[in-house]
């Protein structure tokens, strides 16, 4: 990509309503090496235009290549991704939904989960493209972008032949769950990036995970941790800090309390009792 084109890419992925945010109605995106998730109270159409994307929308996912998009729906957790070197998007950014609201924009305010994915035919993609060189010759061009943004509503809404990707179930993989944690019990683990391991976004990781296992991700976690610690303790010659520091703890004081509190055995207790 040449330095004009880098220039596209938004830091965080961040998207607003606001032209004084630095948020146009169309805007290139060029989206993280990593995943990440986040919600809005406005709608989006997201349309790749190089390499390969991952979208996950309130636990509906797929991936986005080349004249293939999604469309996230106001008020909907999404993750997203790159699954390539480079993967830049068109980004629409509607207006909130309102009452006095046009019509076209009501349709993709009000889009049902079943319609989140499509595929754009050959006509529609080669006019996207051509308007897509435009926006990156003039990226700062305020009518320039409300100009694409409206051209791109009116393509999708009348091109019946833009056919809907059937949307995969989500992947909430445990293997992939454990096998995160593991890779960074000794570090912080948050929800989000849980969450991102699996392609949910945070709430809905978070509610699914509770009502699948009955305790919070950070319960989970804290399990984890007092599983490894108790390994090292039974199998290994290292100290109590270094222990503490191997499965995550801010230090040995809060290892111990914790330890204590879970295990019902201070970390010392629990070697002695090992060693008999």
């Amino acid at each position: 990509m040449n330095t004009g084109e880098n220039n596209l890419q938004l830091d965080k992925y961040k998207i607003a309503d606001s032209v004084e945010h630095d948020i146009r109605p169309a805007q290139l995106v060029t989206l993280p090496s990593y995943m990440d998730c986040h919600d809005h109270d406005y709608t989006q159409v997201v349309i790749g235009l190089n390499g390969q994307a991952e979208f996950e929308v309130q636990g509906s996912g797929n991936k986005i290549g080349p004249g293939q998009g999604c469309v996230v729906s106001h008020g909907l957790d999404h993750a997203f991704g790159s699954l390539s070197q480079y993967s830049d998007i068109l980004v629409v950014n509607l207006a909130k939904p309102s009452e006095n609201e046009p019509e076209n924009l009501k349709k993709f305010n009000d889009i049902s989960s079943s319609d989140v994915y499509f595929s754009l035919d050959l006509r529609v993609s080669r006019l996207i493209c051509s308007l897509v060189e435009e926006l990156r010759i003039s990226p700062d061009d305020l009518y320039l972008s409300r100009a694409c943004c409206d051209t791109v509503i009116a393509l999708l809404l009348r091109h019946s032949k833009t056919k809907p990707i059937p949307a995969r179930e989500s992947r909430f993989d445990m293997d992939a769950i454990d096998s995160y944690i593991e890779r960074h019990l000794s570090q912080k683990i948050t929800v989000t990036q849980l969450a991102g391991s699996v392609y949910l976004g945070e709430s809905q990781f978070f509610y699914l995970f509770k009502e699948k296992f009955g305790v919070t991700p950070h319960q989970y976690v804290l399990s984890k941790r007092m599983e490894k610690a108790k390994y090292l303790i039974e199998n290994s010659g290292l100290s109590l800090g270094q222990i503490s520091e191997l499965t995550g703890f801010s230090g040995q004081s809060t290892f111990s309390h914790s330890f204590a509190k879970l295990i019902g055995l201070s970390p010392s207790q629990y070697r002695k009792t090992r060693n008999k």
